[in-house]
C-alpha cells in the first residue's frame, strides 16, 4: 500500500519581488561607494565599477544616477529611523534615557559616518534639484518623528512637557549631531568623547522649565 505523501511547496516569489530585491542589492553595492564620494562625483559608472554589478545592470534598474540616489537613500533611512526605538522603549528614568541617547548618538556618529556625510549633503543639494527635494522632505519628515519620540519619552520621565515645537526640536539636535558629524571628519574619533556632555546639557534645555 502506498502511502499518502503531502508536500509543501516553497512559494514562488513574484517578479515585483524579484526586482525590488535586486534594487536593493544595488542599493546596498552603491551606498558604499555613495557614502566614500557624494553626490557630486559619484556616476552611474562609478558606481558600478565599485560594485559586482556591470554599468548595463544598474542602468536597467536605475535610469539615471538621481533616481538611484533617491532610491539608496530611502532605503537606508527606512532602516535606521527606528535606532533610538529601544532606547525610549528600556529607559526607566529621564537620566537613563539621556545616557542612552547619548550613547547612541556617538555610536551613529562612529560606525555610519559616510552615510550621515552624504544624507547632509543631499539634503543640501536638494535646493538645488528639484528631483531631491519630494524625497529628501519626506526622509527628514521621519527622522523628525523619530527624534520627537525621544524627547516626548523623555518629556515624561521628567515630568516636565516639551518647550519646543517638534520641528524646533529635530532641528536643534539634528544641528548637534551635524555638528559632531564635521568634527568627526576634521578631527576624528576624539571628538566623539565629548558628545555625551553636550547631549546632557541639551536635553533638559528642551524640556519647559520646573514650575
Amino acid at each position: 500500500m502506498m502511502e499518502d505523501v503531502t508536500t509543501t511547496a516553497t512559494p514562488r516569489r513574484s517578479p515585483g519581488d524579484k526586482h525590488d530585491e535586486r534594487r536593493n542589492q544595488l542599493a546596498e553595492s552603491a551606498l558604499r561607494t555613495l557614502g566614500e564620494l557624494g553626490y557630486a562625483r559619484a556616476s552611474l559608472r562609478e558606481i558600478a565599477t565599485n560594485s559586482e554589478f556591470s554599468h548595463g545592470v544598474v542602468h536597467y534598474y536605475f535610469r539615471d544616477k538621481l533616481e538611484l540616489i533617491v532610491y539608496c537613500v530611502r532605503y537606508y533611512k527606512a532602516r535606521c529611523v527606528r535606532r533610538y526605538d529601544a532606547v525610549v522603549a528600556e529607559s526607566d528614568s529621564a537620566e537613563e534615557l539621556v545616557e542612552a541617547f547619548a550613547a547612541k548618538l556617538v555610536e551613529t556618529l562612529r560606525d555610519e559616518a559616510p552615510m550621515h556625510r552624504l544624507w547632509y549633503d543631499l539634503r543640501t543639494q536638494s535646493m538645488f534639484e528639484p528631483g531631491l527635494s519630494e524625497a529628501v522632505t519626506h526622509i527628514d519628515n521621519t527622522l523628525q518623528e523619530m527624534i520627537w519620540r525621544v524627547v516626548e519619552r523623555y518629556s515624561d520621565l521628567a515630568g516636565r512637557p516639551p518647550a519646543l515645537t517638534p520641528a524646533a526640536t529635530y532641528a536643534v539636535l539634528d544641528g548637534l549631531f551635524q555638528q559632531g558629524l564635521l568634527a568627526l571628519t576634521r578631527d576624528g574619533e576624539a571628538v566623539l568623547a565629548g558628545l555625551p556632555a553636550q547631549v546632557r546639557a541639551l536635553l533638559p534645555v528642551l524640556l519647559a522649565p520646573e514650575a
